[in-house]
């Protein structure tokens, strides 16, 4: 799965092929978050750096514009009940 990215990268990095397939499939994985996930992920993350509630949801709600996959746009009231339910 994925050779012709393996091989690339092990062509233009000093990454073996098991390396290369392993960094290939740890960025898959991240990509395969889905967003309630993702936005669960986040808010702990930025809530453990001391963030409150309304700076995290406001950033939250802007990094999910860049996702490998853009979700649909959610509200600021949509990713608190995706956190808290």
């Amino acid at each position: 799965m994925h050779d012709e990215l393996v091989d690339h990268l092990t062509r233009s990095t000093p990454l073996s092929r098991g390396e290369a397939l392993r960094v290939v499939q740890d960025v898959l994985a991240y990509f395969d978050e889905t967003t309630e996930e993702y936005v669960r992920r986040r808010h702990r993350e930025l809530q453990a750096q001391g963030l409150v509630n309304a700076a995290i949801f406001e950033r939250i709600e802007a990094d999910l514009k860049y996702r490998a996959v853009a979700p649909p746009e959610l509200s600021l009231r949509q990713l608190r009940r995706i956190v808290y339910g």
